[in-house]
Protein backbone atom coordinates (compact mmCIF):
# COMPACT_ATOMS: atom_id res chain seq x y z
CA UNK A 1 0.00 0.00 0.00
CA UNK A 2 3.04 2.11 0.90
CA UNK A 3 4.57 1.34 -2.80
CA UNK A 4 1.14 1.71 -4.08
CA UNK A 5 0.88 5.55 -2.31
CA UNK A 6 4.27 6.71 -3.64
CA UNK A 7 3.58 5.82 -7.12
CA UNK A 8 0.48 7.69 -7.48
CA UNK A 9 2.12 10.60 -5.76
CA UNK A 10 4.71 10.31 -8.13
CA UNK A 11 2.17 10.05 -10.92
CA UNK A 12 0.77 13.14 -9.58
CA UNK A 13 4.15 14.90 -9.57
CA UNK A 14 5.04 14.10 -13.25
CA UNK A 15 1.27 15.19 -14.46
CA UNK A 16 1.69 18.51 -13.13
CA UNK A 17 4.88 18.91 -14.90
CA UNK A 18 4.21 20.19 -18.87
CA UNK A 19 7.62 18.63 -19.82
CA UNK A 20 5.50 15.46 -19.36
CA UNK A 21 3.08 15.78 -21.65
CA UNK A 22 5.46 17.20 -24.35
CA UNK A 23 7.57 14.40 -24.11
CA UNK A 24 4.40 12.13 -23.99
CA UNK A 25 2.58 13.81 -27.36
CA UNK A 26 5.60 13.61 -29.08
CA UNK A 27 6.29 10.35 -28.90
CA UNK A 28 1.97 9.80 -29.97
CA UNK A 29 2.94 11.88 -32.94
CA UNK A 30 5.50 9.86 -34.03
CA UNK A 31 3.98 6.11 -33.70
CA UNK A 32 2.98 5.85 -36.88
CA UNK A 33 6.10 6.67 -38.43
CA UNK A 34 7.74 4.08 -36.52
CA UNK A 35 5.25 1.80 -37.52
CA UNK A 36 5.95 2.82 -41.23
CA UNK A 37 9.80 2.51 -41.34
CA UNK A 38 9.15 -1.37 -40.78
CA UNK A 39 6.43 -1.93 -43.51
CA UNK A 40 7.42 0.32 -46.07
CA UNK A 41 10.68 -0.36 -48.90
CA UNK A 42 12.92 2.73 -48.41
CA UNK A 43 16.49 2.80 -48.31
CA UNK A 44 17.87 2.92 -44.61
CA UNK A 45 18.35 6.85 -45.13
CA UNK A 46 14.58 7.13 -45.44
CA UNK A 47 14.19 5.74 -42.31
CA UNK A 48 16.09 7.81 -40.64
CA UNK A 49 14.62 11.05 -42.05
CA UNK A 50 11.14 9.26 -41.76
CA UNK A 51 11.53 9.38 -37.99
CA UNK A 52 13.56 12.65 -37.75
CA UNK A 53 12.17 15.35 -39.87
CA UNK A 54 8.67 14.89 -38.32
CA UNK A 55 10.14 14.64 -34.78
CA UNK A 56 12.00 17.87 -35.06
CA UNK A 57 8.68 19.53 -36.80
CA UNK A 58 6.58 18.30 -34.07
CA UNK A 59 9.36 19.38 -31.22
CA UNK A 60 8.70 23.40 -32.67
CA UNK A 61 4.88 22.92 -32.86
CA UNK A 62 5.02 21.24 -29.44
CA UNK A 63 6.63 24.36 -27.94
CA UNK A 64 5.06 26.81 -29.79
CA UNK A 65 2.56 27.08 -26.83
CA UNK A 66 3.76 27.10 -22.89
CA UNK A 67 0.77 24.36 -22.56
CA UNK A 68 1.56 21.69 -25.25
CA UNK A 69 -2.42 20.79 -24.48
CA UNK A 70 -3.13 23.06 -26.72
CA UNK A 71 -1.04 22.46 -29.60
CA UNK A 72 -1.86 19.02 -29.25
CA UNK A 73 -5.62 19.97 -29.91
CA UNK A 74 -4.31 21.84 -32.61
CA UNK A 75 -3.14 18.96 -34.67
CA UNK A 76 -6.01 16.95 -33.83
CA UNK A 77 -5.78 16.24 -37.66
CA UNK A 78 -2.74 14.42 -37.83
CA UNK A 79 -4.07 12.51 -34.84
CA UNK A 80 -7.06 11.72 -36.97
CA UNK A 81 -4.87 10.53 -39.99
CA UNK A 82 -2.37 8.61 -37.58
CA UNK A 83 -5.40 6.55 -36.24
CA UNK A 84 -6.16 5.91 -39.91
CA UNK A 85 -2.90 5.12 -40.76
CA UNK A 86 -2.73 2.86 -37.88
CA UNK A 87 -5.90 0.95 -39.17
CA UNK A 88 -4.94 0.91 -42.53
CA UNK A 89 -1.98 -1.04 -41.10
CA UNK A 90 -3.86 -3.30 -39.71
CA UNK A 91 -5.77 -4.15 -42.56
CA UNK A 92 -3.31 -4.08 -45.26
CA UNK A 93 0.25 -4.71 -44.06
CA UNK A 94 1.78 -1.92 -45.44
CA UNK A 95 0.85 1.24 -47.44
CA UNK A 96 0.70 5.02 -46.53
CA UNK A 97 -3.32 6.24 -46.78
CA UNK A 98 -3.74 6.31 -50.23
CA UNK A 99 -5.73 8.92 -52.46
CA UNK A 100 -7.97 6.33 -52.98
CA UNK A 101 -8.67 5.30 -49.49
CA UNK A 102 -9.57 9.02 -48.80
CA UNK A 103 -11.90 8.68 -52.09
CA UNK A 104 -13.22 5.31 -50.81
CA UNK A 105 -14.50 7.08 -47.31
CA UNK A 106 -16.22 10.09 -49.66
CA UNK A 107 -17.87 7.08 -51.44
CA UNK A 108 -18.67 4.58 -48.82
CA UNK A 109 -21.70 4.83 -47.06
CA UNK A 110 -22.29 4.75 -43.58
CA UNK A 111 -24.20 1.25 -43.48
CA UNK A 112 -21.25 0.02 -45.42
CA UNK A 113 -18.48 1.76 -42.90
CA UNK A 114 -20.46 0.13 -40.31
CA UNK A 115 -20.30 -3.38 -41.55
CA UNK A 116 -16.61 -3.45 -41.60
CA UNK A 117 -15.80 -1.38 -38.35
CA UNK A 118 -17.58 -3.51 -36.55
CA UNK A 119 -15.61 -6.81 -37.50
CA UNK A 120 -12.78 -4.52 -36.49
CA UNK A 121 -12.36 -4.55 -32.62
CA UNK A 122 -8.65 -5.18 -32.14
CA UNK A 123 -7.76 -2.27 -34.32
CA UNK A 124 -10.23 0.42 -33.82
CA UNK A 125 -9.13 -0.78 -29.58
CA UNK A 126 -5.71 -0.24 -30.37
CA UNK A 127 -5.82 3.29 -31.90
CA UNK A 128 -8.88 4.11 -29.00
CA UNK A 129 -6.19 3.11 -26.53
CA UNK A 130 -3.64 5.00 -28.39
CA UNK A 131 -5.17 8.54 -29.00
CA UNK A 132 -8.22 8.98 -26.62
CA UNK A 133 -6.17 9.00 -23.25
CA UNK A 134 -3.66 11.43 -25.42
CA UNK A 135 -6.17 13.77 -26.35
CA UNK A 136 -7.76 13.87 -22.33
CA UNK A 137 -3.98 14.55 -21.51
CA UNK A 138 -4.11 17.62 -23.52
CA UNK A 139 -7.34 19.06 -21.69
CA UNK A 140 -5.43 18.05 -18.43
CA UNK A 141 -1.86 19.69 -20.02
CA UNK A 142 -4.39 23.11 -20.74
CA UNK A 143 -5.57 22.94 -16.84
CA UNK A 144 -2.06 22.79 -15.83
CA UNK A 145 -0.81 25.61 -14.07
CA UNK A 146 2.73 24.83 -14.68
CA UNK A 147 4.17 26.22 -18.14
CA UNK A 148 7.13 25.26 -20.28
CA UNK A 149 9.83 27.59 -18.97
CA UNK A 150 11.80 29.97 -21.78
CA UNK A 151 14.96 28.10 -21.28
CA UNK A 152 13.58 24.39 -21.77
CA UNK A 153 11.31 25.80 -25.45
CA UNK A 154 15.02 27.15 -26.37
CA UNK A 155 16.62 24.24 -25.46
CA UNK A 156 14.23 21.86 -27.72
CA UNK A 157 14.28 24.78 -30.66
CA UNK A 158 17.63 24.48 -30.91
CA UNK A 159 17.50 20.63 -30.73
CA UNK A 160 14.80 20.52 -34.12
CA UNK A 161 17.29 22.48 -35.79
CA UNK A 162 19.96 20.15 -35.34
CA UNK A 163 17.40 17.13 -36.16
CA UNK A 164 16.01 18.41 -39.54
CA UNK A 165 19.38 19.14 -40.66
CA UNK A 166 20.11 15.70 -39.89
CA UNK A 167 17.06 15.05 -41.56
CA UNK A 168 17.90 16.70 -44.79
CA UNK A 169 21.03 15.59 -44.91
CA UNK A 170 19.43 11.88 -44.76
CA UNK A 171 16.61 12.62 -47.82
CA UNK A 172 19.34 13.49 -49.96
CA UNK A 173 21.17 10.66 -48.88
CA UNK A 174 17.76 8.57 -49.95
CA UNK A 175 17.58 10.23 -53.38
CA UNK A 176 21.51 9.54 -53.71
CA UNK A 177 20.27 5.64 -52.39
CA UNK A 178 17.05 5.35 -54.33
CA UNK A 179 16.58 8.30 -57.47
CA UNK A 180 12.48 7.45 -56.94
CA UNK A 181 12.32 8.61 -53.48
CA UNK A 182 10.90 11.73 -52.63
CA UNK A 183 9.50 13.58 -49.56
CA UNK A 184 5.64 13.72 -51.16
CA UNK A 185 5.82 10.06 -51.60
CA UNK A 186 7.55 8.86 -48.48
CA UNK A 187 7.80 10.87 -45.83
CA UNK A 188 4.79 10.66 -43.31
CA UNK A 189 2.58 12.96 -43.19
CA UNK A 190 3.82 15.31 -46.11
CA UNK A 191 3.30 11.81 -48.34
CA UNK A 192 -0.74 11.70 -46.76
CA UNK A 193 -1.24 15.64 -47.28
CA UNK A 194 0.26 15.52 -50.54
CA UNK A 195 -2.65 12.47 -51.30
CA UNK A 196 -5.43 14.10 -49.24
CA UNK A 197 -4.54 17.52 -51.61
CA UNK A 198 -4.84 15.08 -54.95
CA UNK A 199 -8.42 13.31 -53.59
CA UNK A 200 -9.76 17.31 -53.55
CA UNK A 201 -8.37 17.89 -56.64
CA UNK A 202 -10.00 14.79 -57.75
CA UNK A 203 -13.47 14.98 -56.28
CA UNK A 204 -13.52 18.50 -57.73
CA UNK A 205 -12.79 17.38 -61.50
CA UNK A 206 -15.51 14.45 -61.31
CA UNK A 207 -18.15 16.89 -59.27
CA UNK A 208 -17.71 19.32 -62.50
CA UNK A 209 -18.12 16.29 -64.82
CA UNK A 210 -21.39 17.36 -66.03
CA UNK A 211 -20.02 20.60 -67.20
CA UNK A 212 -17.23 19.24 -68.64
CA UNK A 213 -18.93 16.22 -70.82
CA UNK A 214 -21.94 18.21 -71.64
CA UNK A 215 -21.35 18.45 -75.66
CA UNK A 216 -19.68 14.97 -75.90
CA UNK A 217 -20.76 12.95 -78.23
CA UNK A 218 -20.02 9.18 -79.43
CA UNK A 219 -21.56 10.20 -82.97
CA UNK A 220 -22.70 6.83 -83.09
CA UNK A 221 -24.32 4.51 -85.89
CA UNK A 222 -26.38 1.19 -85.82
CA UNK A 223 -25.10 -2.15 -87.34
CA UNK A 224 -27.73 -4.22 -87.00
CA UNK A 225 -31.13 -4.27 -88.62
CA UNK A 226 -34.26 -2.53 -86.76
CA UNK A 227 -36.37 -5.55 -87.40
CA UNK A 228 -34.64 -7.69 -85.00
CA UNK A 229 -35.74 -7.50 -80.96
CA UNK A 230 -31.73 -6.92 -79.28
CA UNK A 231 -31.26 -7.17 -75.28
CA UNK A 232 -27.85 -6.66 -74.10
CA UNK A 233 -27.26 -6.91 -70.27
CA UNK A 234 -23.72 -6.17 -68.61
CA UNK A 235 -23.56 -7.22 -65.13
CA UNK A 236 -21.01 -5.64 -62.63
CA UNK A 237 -19.92 -8.10 -60.01
CA UNK A 238 -18.11 -6.41 -56.76
CA UNK A 239 -15.53 -8.23 -54.95
CA UNK A 240 -15.79 -11.69 -56.50
CA UNK A 241 -12.06 -12.98 -56.85
CA UNK A 242 -11.40 -15.98 -60.19
CA UNK A 243 -9.78 -17.87 -57.48
CA UNK A 244 -13.55 -19.26 -55.71
CA UNK A 245 -15.05 -19.63 -58.93
CA UNK A 246 -16.06 -23.49 -59.98
CA UNK A 247 -15.64 -22.47 -63.41
CA UNK A 248 -12.12 -21.62 -63.04
CA UNK A 249 -10.76 -24.55 -61.35
CA UNK A 250 -12.36 -23.88 -57.66
CA UNK A 251 -12.31 -27.03 -55.93
CA UNK A 252 -16.02 -26.22 -54.17
CA UNK A 253 -19.23 -25.94 -55.72
CA UNK A 254 -19.95 -22.29 -56.27
CA UNK A 255 -21.05 -22.54 -60.01
CA UNK A 256 -23.85 -24.85 -59.77
CA UNK A 257 -25.79 -23.49 -62.33
CA UNK A 258 -23.24 -22.03 -64.63
CA UNK A 259 -21.13 -24.69 -64.83
CA UNK A 260 -23.91 -26.34 -67.00
CA UNK A 261 -24.96 -23.45 -69.17
CA UNK A 262 -24.62 -23.48 -72.95
CA UNK A 263 -22.75 -20.48 -75.26
CA UNK A 264 -21.03 -19.46 -72.03
CA UNK A 265 -17.63 -18.39 -72.63
CA UNK A 266 -15.32 -18.07 -69.50
CA UNK A 267 -12.61 -15.67 -69.92
CA UNK A 268 -9.58 -17.21 -68.04
CA UNK A 269 -7.21 -14.28 -67.95
CA UNK A 270 -8.95 -11.04 -67.06
CA UNK A 271 -7.67 -8.50 -65.01
CA UNK A 272 -9.01 -5.23 -63.71
CA UNK A 273 -7.40 -2.53 -64.38
CA UNK A 274 -8.43 -1.05 -60.76
CA UNK A 275 -9.01 -2.52 -57.13
CA UNK A 276 -11.44 0.03 -55.91
CA UNK A 277 -15.00 0.32 -57.01
CA UNK A 278 -15.30 4.17 -58.00
CA UNK A 279 -12.48 3.70 -60.53
CA UNK A 280 -12.97 0.15 -61.91
CA UNK A 281 -16.39 0.25 -62.73
CA UNK A 282 -16.06 3.41 -64.90
CA UNK A 283 -13.84 1.48 -66.70
CA UNK A 284 -15.42 -0.94 -67.70
CA UNK A 285 -18.84 1.66 -68.70
CA UNK A 286 -16.97 4.29 -70.73
CA UNK A 287 -13.67 4.38 -72.98
CA UNK A 288 -11.69 5.26 -70.37
CA UNK A 289 -8.79 2.94 -69.08
CA UNK A 290 -5.38 2.93 -67.16
CA UNK A 291 -3.67 3.89 -69.51
CA UNK A 292 -5.75 7.45 -70.75
CA UNK A 293 -7.67 7.72 -67.56
CA UNK A 294 -8.11 10.98 -67.74
CA UNK A 295 -10.57 11.02 -70.65
CA UNK A 296 -13.24 9.78 -68.48
CA UNK A 297 -13.32 13.64 -67.51
CA UNK A 298 -14.28 14.67 -71.07
CA UNK A 299 -16.75 11.98 -72.28
CA UNK A 300 -19.35 9.76 -71.78
CA UNK A 301 -20.80 6.86 -70.88
CA UNK A 302 -21.73 3.83 -72.76
CA UNK A 303 -25.88 4.51 -72.08
CA UNK A 304 -25.25 7.61 -74.09
CA UNK A 305 -23.58 5.16 -77.09
CA UNK A 306 -26.41 2.76 -76.93
CA UNK A 307 -29.00 5.85 -76.75
CA UNK A 308 -27.63 7.52 -79.80
CA UNK A 309 -28.42 4.58 -81.87
CA UNK A 310 -31.92 3.81 -80.68
CA UNK A 311 -31.79 1.83 -77.32
CA UNK A 312 -33.75 2.00 -74.52
CA UNK A 313 -31.05 1.49 -71.37
CA UNK A 314 -31.38 1.10 -67.73
CA UNK A 315 -29.19 1.19 -64.96
CA UNK A 316 -30.28 -0.53 -62.17
CA UNK A 317 -27.80 -1.06 -58.64
CA UNK A 318 -28.23 -2.81 -55.57
CA UNK A 319 -25.63 0.62 -54.03
CA UNK A 320 -25.90 3.29 -52.86
CA UNK A 321 -25.42 6.57 -54.90
CA UNK A 322 -22.46 8.08 -54.07
CA UNK A 323 -21.49 10.93 -55.85
CA UNK A 324 -19.17 8.98 -58.00
CA UNK A 325 -18.32 8.27 -61.87
CA UNK A 326 -20.65 5.05 -61.45
CA UNK A 327 -23.92 7.83 -60.60
CA UNK A 328 -22.55 10.24 -63.22
CA UNK A 329 -22.65 7.41 -65.73
CA UNK A 330 -25.68 5.86 -64.82
CA UNK A 331 -27.76 9.36 -64.42
CA UNK A 332 -27.41 9.16 -68.70
CA UNK A 333 -29.32 5.91 -68.62
CA UNK A 334 -33.38 6.05 -69.94
CA UNK A 335 -34.11 4.44 -66.31
CA UNK A 336 -32.05 4.72 -63.69
CA UNK A 337 -32.75 3.37 -60.06
CA UNK A 338 -30.21 2.59 -56.78
CA UNK A 339 -32.74 0.09 -54.83
CA UNK A 340 -31.19 0.87 -51.47
CA UNK A 341 -31.66 4.72 -52.08
CA UNK A 342 -34.70 5.06 -49.87
CA UNK A 343 -33.70 5.46 -46.71
CA UNK A 344 -37.27 5.07 -45.54
CA UNK A 345 -38.01 1.73 -46.89
CA UNK A 346 -38.07 -1.12 -44.55
CA UNK A 347 -36.70 -5.05 -44.52
CA UNK A 348 -35.54 -6.91 -47.96
CA UNK A 349 -36.34 -3.82 -49.89
CA UNK A 350 -33.91 -2.23 -47.80
CA UNK A 351 -31.37 -3.95 -47.65
CA UNK A 352 -31.98 -6.49 -50.46
CA UNK A 353 -30.59 -9.02 -52.07
CA UNK A 354 -29.27 -8.52 -55.53
CA UNK A 355 -31.79 -11.26 -56.57
CA UNK A 356 -34.28 -8.11 -56.72
CA UNK A 357 -32.20 -6.15 -59.29
CA UNK A 358 -34.00 -8.91 -61.85
CA UNK A 359 -38.22 -7.89 -61.12
CA UNK A 360 -36.78 -4.49 -62.32
CA UNK A 361 -35.70 -6.15 -65.70
CA UNK A 362 -38.73 -8.14 -65.72
CA UNK A 363 -40.82 -4.80 -66.01
CA UNK A 364 -38.17 -3.87 -68.76
CA UNK A 365 -38.50 -7.28 -70.64
CA UNK A 366 -42.31 -7.73 -71.16
CA UNK A 367 -42.53 -4.19 -72.59
CA UNK A 368 -42.43 -5.65 -76.28
CA UNK A 369 -42.66 -2.52 -77.73
CA UNK A 370 -38.60 -2.22 -76.45
CA UNK A 371 -37.14 -3.52 -79.62
CA UNK A 372 -34.08 -2.47 -78.63
CA UNK A 373 -32.70 -2.83 -74.45
CA UNK A 374 -29.05 -2.45 -73.02
CA UNK A 375 -29.27 -2.79 -69.34
CA UNK A 376 -26.50 -2.73 -67.05
CA UNK A 377 -26.74 -3.84 -63.41
CA UNK A 378 -24.84 -3.06 -60.54
CA UNK A 379 -24.94 -5.76 -57.78
CA UNK A 380 -23.43 -6.01 -54.26
CA UNK A 381 -22.39 -9.06 -55.03
CA UNK A 382 -19.63 -10.49 -52.41
CA UNK A 383 -18.43 -7.19 -50.34
CA UNK A 384 -18.17 -7.53 -46.86
CA UNK A 385 -19.64 -8.19 -44.92
CA UNK A 386 -20.30 -11.64 -47.10
CA UNK A 387 -22.87 -13.17 -44.39
CA UNK A 388 -25.18 -9.92 -45.75
CA UNK A 389 -25.49 -11.10 -49.23
CA UNK A 390 -27.77 -14.14 -49.60
CA UNK A 391 -30.96 -15.38 -47.76
CA UNK A 392 -30.39 -17.76 -45.15
CA UNK A 393 -31.92 -20.62 -46.73
CA UNK A 394 -29.46 -20.11 -49.43
CA UNK A 395 -26.57 -20.94 -47.03
CA UNK A 396 -24.45 -24.05 -48.30
CA UNK A 397 -21.33 -23.42 -46.90
CA UNK A 398 -21.60 -23.73 -42.99
CA UNK A 399 -20.51 -22.73 -40.78
CA UNK A 400 -21.07 -19.36 -42.16
CA UNK A 401 -21.68 -16.61 -39.30
CA UNK A 402 -19.20 -14.65 -37.21
CA UNK A 403 -18.96 -11.76 -35.06
CA UNK A 404 -15.23 -10.06 -35.74
CA UNK A 405 -12.86 -11.14 -38.63
CA UNK A 406 -9.02 -11.96 -38.02
CA UNK A 407 -6.84 -14.96 -39.75
CA UNK A 408 -8.21 -17.59 -37.33
CA UNK A 409 -11.49 -16.93 -39.33
CA UNK A 410 -10.82 -17.41 -42.04
CA UNK A 411 -12.11 -20.73 -42.53
CA UNK A 412 -16.16 -19.28 -41.35
CA UNK A 413 -14.99 -15.65 -43.63
CA UNK A 414 -14.44 -18.50 -46.49
CA UNK A 415 -17.52 -20.43 -46.24
CA UNK A 416 -19.83 -16.63 -46.51
CA UNK A 417 -17.73 -15.74 -49.35
CA UNK A 418 -18.51 -18.81 -51.04
CA UNK A 419 -21.99 -18.67 -50.33
CA UNK A 420 -22.18 -15.26 -52.13
CA UNK A 421 -20.30 -16.33 -54.83
CA UNK A 422 -23.58 -19.08 -55.21
CA UNK A 423 -26.01 -16.45 -55.00
CA UNK A 424 -24.08 -14.36 -58.19
CA UNK A 425 -24.14 -17.85 -59.91
CA UNK A 426 -27.97 -18.11 -59.08
CA UNK A 427 -28.41 -14.27 -60.08
CA UNK A 428 -26.71 -14.65 -63.64
CA UNK A 429 -28.49 -17.91 -64.44
CA UNK A 430 -32.00 -16.89 -63.71
CA UNK A 431 -30.80 -13.93 -66.01
CA UNK A 432 -29.72 -16.16 -68.76
CA UNK A 433 -33.25 -18.70 -68.74
CA UNK A 434 -35.39 -15.14 -68.56
CA UNK A 435 -33.68 -14.15 -71.99
CA UNK A 436 -33.37 -17.47 -73.59
CA UNK A 437 -37.32 -17.94 -72.74
CA UNK A 438 -38.07 -14.40 -75.04
CA UNK A 439 -39.21 -15.70 -78.85
CA UNK A 440 -36.95 -13.99 -81.05
CA UNK A 441 -34.83 -12.23 -79.52
CA UNK A 442 -31.18 -11.54 -79.84
CA UNK A 443 -29.52 -11.51 -76.53
CA UNK A 444 -26.37 -11.24 -74.54
CA UNK A 445 -24.89 -11.03 -71.30
CA UNK A 446 -21.45 -10.37 -70.07
CA UNK A 447 -20.60 -10.37 -66.46
CA UNK A 448 -17.41 -9.19 -64.83
CA UNK A 449 -16.41 -8.31 -61.11
CA UNK A 450 -14.94 -4.66 -60.38
CA UNK A 451 -12.05 -6.34 -58.59
CA UNK A 452 -11.36 -9.14 -56.18
CA UNK A 453 -10.67 -9.63 -52.66
CA UNK A 454 -7.83 -10.55 -49.90
CA UNK A 455 -9.11 -13.08 -47.18
CA UNK A 456 -5.89 -14.25 -45.40
CA UNK A 457 -4.57 -15.68 -48.19
CA UNK A 458 -1.19 -16.72 -46.57
CA UNK A 459 0.89 -15.53 -44.56
CA UNK A 460 1.12 -11.81 -45.30
CA UNK A 461 -2.82 -12.33 -43.61
CA UNK A 462 -4.01 -9.34 -45.90
CA UNK A 463 -7.73 -8.53 -45.71
CA UNK A 464 -10.54 -6.84 -47.75
CA UNK A 465 -9.11 -4.94 -50.92
CA UNK A 466 -8.75 -0.97 -52.39
CA UNK A 467 -5.25 -1.28 -50.63
CA UNK A 468 -2.14 0.91 -52.50
CA UNK A 469 -0.45 -1.94 -53.63
CA UNK A 470 -2.52 -4.98 -54.74
CA UNK A 471 -1.77 -8.29 -54.84
CA UNK A 472 -2.89 -11.56 -56.91
CA UNK A 473 -6.38 -12.28 -55.14
CA UNK A 474 -7.14 -8.67 -55.80
CA UNK A 475 -6.83 -8.63 -59.45
CA UNK A 476 -7.84 -11.44 -60.64
CA UNK A 477 -11.53 -11.44 -61.58
CA UNK A 478 -13.93 -13.75 -63.43
CA UNK A 479 -15.18 -12.65 -66.85
CA UNK A 480 -18.56 -14.39 -68.43
CA UNK A 481 -20.05 -13.90 -71.69
CA UNK A 482 -23.33 -15.65 -73.30
CA UNK A 483 -25.02 -15.81 -76.35
CA UNK A 484 -28.67 -16.41 -76.74
CA UNK A 485 -29.13 -18.92 -79.56
CA UNK A 486 -31.42 -16.04 -81.77
CA UNK A 487 -27.69 -14.47 -81.20
CA UNK A 488 -25.90 -16.82 -82.45
CA UNK A 489 -28.29 -17.76 -85.40
CA UNK A 490 -28.06 -13.70 -86.58
CA UNK A 491 -24.34 -13.07 -85.75
CA UNK A 492 -22.34 -16.29 -85.30
CA UNK A 493 -18.94 -14.92 -85.61
CA UNK A 494 -19.14 -12.85 -82.51
CA UNK A 495 -19.86 -15.97 -80.22
CA UNK A 496 -16.52 -17.76 -82.13
CA UNK A 497 -14.43 -15.00 -81.70
CA UNK A 498 -15.38 -14.64 -77.95
CA UNK A 499 -14.27 -18.53 -77.33
CA UNK A 500 -10.86 -18.31 -79.46
CA UNK A 501 -10.07 -15.41 -77.26
CA UNK A 502 -11.34 -16.37 -73.91
CA UNK A 503 -7.84 -17.74 -72.88
CA UNK A 504 -5.61 -14.61 -73.83
CA UNK A 505 -4.90 -12.10 -71.22
CA UNK A 506 -6.68 -9.07 -71.23
CA UNK A 507 -7.89 -6.49 -68.93
CA UNK A 508 -11.42 -5.01 -68.00
CA UNK A 509 -11.22 -1.82 -70.21
CA UNK A 510 -12.63 -4.27 -73.38
CA UNK A 511 -15.40 -4.50 -71.39
CA UNK A 512 -16.56 -1.17 -73.17
CA UNK A 513 -15.64 -1.97 -76.48
CA UNK A 514 -16.94 -5.46 -76.28
CA UNK A 515 -20.17 -4.52 -75.83
CA UNK A 516 -20.49 -2.02 -78.66
CA UNK A 517 -18.91 -4.68 -81.03
CA UNK A 518 -21.65 -7.44 -80.00
CA UNK A 519 -24.42 -4.92 -80.40
CA UNK A 520 -23.43 -3.42 -83.56
CA UNK A 521 -22.87 0.68 -82.26
CA UNK A 522 -20.68 1.78 -84.62
CA UNK A 523 -18.57 5.05 -83.24
CA UNK A 524 -15.14 6.18 -83.98
CA UNK A 525 -14.32 5.58 -80.12
CA UNK A 526 -14.53 1.94 -80.40
CA UNK A 527 -11.60 -0.03 -80.86
CA UNK A 528 -11.72 -3.13 -82.35
CA UNK A 529 -8.45 -4.70 -81.03
CA UNK A 530 -9.94 -3.77 -77.57
CA UNK A 531 -12.85 -6.14 -78.43
CA UNK A 532 -12.84 -9.93 -77.79
CA UNK A 533 -15.89 -10.54 -80.41
CA UNK A 534 -13.71 -9.21 -83.12
CA UNK A 535 -11.47 -10.70 -85.69
CA UNK A 536 -9.09 -7.77 -84.85
CA UNK A 537 -8.60 -8.17 -81.06
CA UNK A 538 -4.99 -8.11 -80.05
CA UNK A 539 -3.20 -8.75 -77.16
CA UNK A 540 -1.26 -5.74 -75.54
CA UNK A 541 0.56 -5.06 -72.58
CA UNK A 542 -1.33 -5.40 -69.25
CA UNK A 543 -1.96 -2.00 -67.25
CA UNK A 544 -3.11 -1.13 -63.60
CA UNK A 545 -3.87 2.02 -62.59
CA UNK A 546 -2.31 2.95 -59.31
CA UNK A 547 -3.43 5.39 -56.72
CA UNK A 548 -1.91 8.48 -58.78
CA UNK A 549 -4.10 7.38 -61.89
CA UNK A 550 -0.70 6.74 -63.21
CA UNK A 551 -0.81 3.58 -65.72
CA UNK A 552 1.80 0.73 -64.56
CA UNK A 553 2.64 -2.53 -66.22
CA UNK A 554 2.26 -5.50 -64.43
CA UNK A 555 6.25 -5.95 -63.09
CA UNK A 556 5.51 -2.18 -61.84
CA UNK A 557 2.75 -2.89 -59.45
CA UNK A 558 5.06 -3.54 -56.95
CA UNK A 559 4.06 -7.39 -56.65
CA UNK A 560 5.05 -10.14 -53.93
CA UNK A 561 6.70 -13.37 -55.01
CA UNK A 562 3.98 -15.15 -53.09
CA UNK A 563 1.63 -13.07 -55.38
CA UNK A 564 4.16 -14.04 -58.75
CA UNK A 565 3.52 -17.65 -58.08
CA UNK A 566 -0.36 -17.20 -57.93
CA UNK A 567 0.04 -16.13 -61.42
CA UNK A 568 2.50 -18.72 -62.22
CA UNK A 569 0.13 -21.33 -60.58
CA UNK A 570 -3.62 -20.06 -62.50
CA UNK A 571 -1.70 -20.37 -65.62
CA UNK A 572 -1.98 -16.59 -65.90
CA UNK A 573 0.09 -14.29 -68.10
CA UNK A 574 2.88 -12.66 -66.46
CA UNK A 575 6.03 -10.65 -67.00
CA UNK A 576 8.43 -12.47 -64.60
CA UNK A 577 11.18 -10.49 -63.73
CA UNK A 578 14.48 -12.06 -63.54
CA UNK A 579 14.75 -10.87 -59.58
CA UNK A 580 11.19 -10.86 -57.94
CA UNK A 581 10.81 -7.79 -55.25
CA UNK A 582 11.72 -8.65 -51.81
CA UNK A 583 8.89 -9.95 -49.41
Amino acid sequence: MKHFSHLIQLLKTRLADQRTYYRLFLTVLLIPNLFLCFTEPMPWLGRVALMVVPAALWMVVLTLSRRPGISLWCLFPILFLGAFQLVLLYLFGNSIIAVDMFLNVATTNSGEAMELLGKLVPAIAAVVVIYVPTLILGVMSIRTADRLTSAFRRRQWRWAVVLFAVGAAAVLGARWQDPHYRVKLDLWPANVAYNLKLAVERWDRSDRYAETSRYFTFEAQAQHPDSVREVYVMVVGETSRALNWQLYGYDRPTNPRLSHMQRLVCFRDVLTQANATHKSVPIMLSAASAENFDIIYSQKSIFTAFHEVGFYTAFFSNQLPNRSFIDYFGAQADTTLFLKANQQAKGEEYNPYDGVLLRKVDGLLADTSLRKLFIVLHTYGSHFDYQERYPVNDIYFRPASYESVGPDKRDILLNAYDNSIRETDKLLADLIERLQALPQTASVVVYASDHGEDLYDDRRNRFLHASPVPTYYQLHIPCLMWFSPQYNTLFPTAYAQAREHSGMPMTTNVIFHTLLEVAGVETPYRIDSLAVTSARFTVTPRHYLNDHNQPETLDQVGFKPLDVEMFRRMGLQFPFPKEAADE
